[in-house]
C-alpha cells in the first residue's frame, strides 16, 4: 500500500468502558483501518479515472449531453468493473468491521455489562424511559451494517450496541478522529473558543448523541455547564453514560428521548443545541420537526449548530455528489442522499431563525497529529472524512 499506515489500534485510548481486544482482534482492526485508507486513496482514485475515461464519454456518446444528475452517474458507474470492484471491497470492509467488533464485544459481554452497571447504578445522570419508541426510520435498517443498529440488544439491559460502535470507529475512520474517536467534539470546543472567547453557556443539548463521544469534550470543556445528551437507543445511552462517567464528564446527563418531541424541556431552556453527523439519520418528515423543536428549546441569543458533510449544490460537481452518495445506497444510510440535497438554511429559517443569523463554516476534527496524521483531503471517502460543514445560527435575542 502506498499510503502512510494508520496508527496502530493500540493508539486508541482504553478508557475504563472500552472493550479489551485480543491480539487477533486488534490485528484485524489494524488491517481494516489501513484497508479503508487504501480504498479511499489508491483504489478510490480509480473511480475518477473510470468516470473520466469510460463512463462520462459513454454517456455523452449515447445521450448526446452531459449527465443530468448524480443518479444517472450512479446507474452508469454501477456497470463499470472498477467501480464495482471498489464498491464491493468497501461494503465488505464495513461488514468485516462490524463482525470483528461484535465478536470482541460478545466475548466479554458479562464484564462490559457489569462495568456499565457499576458506573450507572443510582446515577441521576442516566434517565431511561421504556415508553420511548425507536422510530421506524431508525428501525427499518441496520445502520452502518451494524447488527441491531444503535438500539439492538443481545439481552435485555445490555450495552453491546454502544460497545461495538465505540470499538470500531477507529477502523472506520482510519484513526482520523483520534484516540477517543472524539475529534468532532474537540472541533466544537476549538470552534466555540475562537468564535466566542470566554462564553460559558448555562445549558447545552446534544441531539442524537449515540454513545456521547462528540459531546463529552464539550462537557469537559465547560464543567460548570449542565450538558444533556438525548437519543432513543437505550443500549447506546447505557454505554455512553458509563463511558462519560469513566472519562470524568460528570456534568453530562443522558436522557432517552425522541428529538422530534422534547415537551419536557421548556421554551428557551438551552443556550446551545447541537448535532454531530445526526441529521442524515433522520427521515424527510422528522428532520424539520427536530429543527423546530431545537429552535423552541433554544434561548434567545443561543446557538444552534449542526456538523454534517457539505450539502449538494449547483457548485458541487455531479461526480462528487455521486461519490458522496455511496453510503446512501451501499452502507444502510437510507436518508443520506435526500438529506444532503435539502435546503438546510431554508429549513432553519422556516423553524424561526432570521436569515441573516444563518451561517456555514468548515470544521476539521481536532486530534493529536503526531499520532494521528492529517488525512488526505483528496481521498474519496467523503462520507466518513474527518472534515465537516457546520450549519448554524444564533437565535435573535
Amino acid at each position: 500500500m502506498s499510503e502512510d499506515p494508520a496508527p496502530p489500534y493500540t493508539a486508541v485510548e482504553r478508557h475504563a468502558m472500552f472493550p479489551t481486544p485480543s491480539h487477533d482482534e486488534a490485528a484485524r482492526f489494524d488491517f481494516l483501518a489501513n484497508f479503508n485508507k487504501y480504498l479511499s486513496g489508491t483504489i478510490g482514485a480509480g473511480n475518477a479515472r473510470a468516470y473520466e475515461t469510460r463512463v462520462l464519454p459513454a454517456i455523452e456518446r449515447e445521450q448526446g449531453r452531459l449527465p443530468a444528475d448524480r443518479f444517472e452517474i450512479r446507474r452508469a458507474m454501477n456497470k463499470d468493473p472498477w467501480h464495482r470492484f471498489w464498491s464491493g471491497l468497501k461494503r465488505n470492509s464495513m461488514e468485516m468491521r462490524q463482525q470483528n467488533g461484535r465478536q470482541m464485544v460478545l466475548r466479554q459481554i458479562d464484564a462490559l455489562d457489569a462495568k456499565a452497571s457499576s458506573f450507572n447504578a443510582n446515577k441521576a445522570t442516566l434517565e431511561l424511559d421504556p415508553s420511548v419508541d425507536v422510530p421506524r426510520y431508525q428501525r427499518a435498517v441496520d445502520i452502518h451494517c451494524m447488527p441491531g443498529s444503535y438500539h439492538g440488544e443481545e439481552r435485555p439491559g445490555d450495552v453491546s450496541a454502544g460497545a461495538n460502535y465505540d470499538s470500531g470507529l477507529f477502523a472506520t475512520t482510519a484513526g482520523g478522529l483520534g484516540a477517543l474517536s472524539d475529534g468532532g467534539g474537540q472541533a466544537l470546543v476549538d470552534w466555540i473558543r475562537r468564535e466566542r472567547p470566554g462564553w460559558s453557556p448555562r445549558r447545552i443539548l446534544d441531539l442524537g448523541s449515540t454513545i456521547g463521544h462528540n459531546i463529552v469534550p464539550l462537557a469537559l470543556a465547560f464543567p460548570d455547564t449542565e450538558v444533556v445528551a438525548i437519543d432513543t437507543a437505550a443500549p447506546s445511552l447505557r454505554y455512553g453514560h458509563a463511558r462519560a462517567q469513566a472519562l470524568g464528564a460528570i456534568n453530562l446527563r443522558f436522557v432517552q428521548m425522541n428529538a422530534e418531541d422534547m415537551a419536557r424541556f421548556p421554551d428557551g431552556h438551552f443556550d446551545w443545541v447541537q448535532t454531530t453527523m445526526y441529521l442524515h439519520e433522520l427521515s424527510g418528515t422528522a428532520l424539520p420537526r427536530v429543527i423546530r423543536e431545537g429552535f423552541r428549546v433554544l434561548a434567545p441569543g443561543g446557538l444552534m449548530l449542526h456538523l454534517e458533510q457539505p450539502q449538494y449544490s449547483d457548485a458541487m460537481p455531479l461526480y462528487e455528489q455521486f461519490i458522496r452518495d455511496w453510503d446512501a445506497f451501499n452502507n444502510n444510510e437510507p436518508f443520506w442522499s435526500a438529506m444532503h440535497a435539502l435546503d438546510l438554511k431554508g429549513i432553519m429559517h422556516d423553524a424561526g431563525f432570521a436569515r441573516d443569523s444563518l451561517f456555514v463554516t468548515g470544521v476539521r476534527a481536532v486530534v493529536d497529529e503526531s499520532i494521528f496524521p492529517r488525512q488526505d483531503e483528496g481521498a474519496e471517502d467523503h462520507g466518513r472524512a474527518a472534515v465537516w460543514n457546520a450549519y448554524g445560527a444564533w437565535k435573535s435575542a
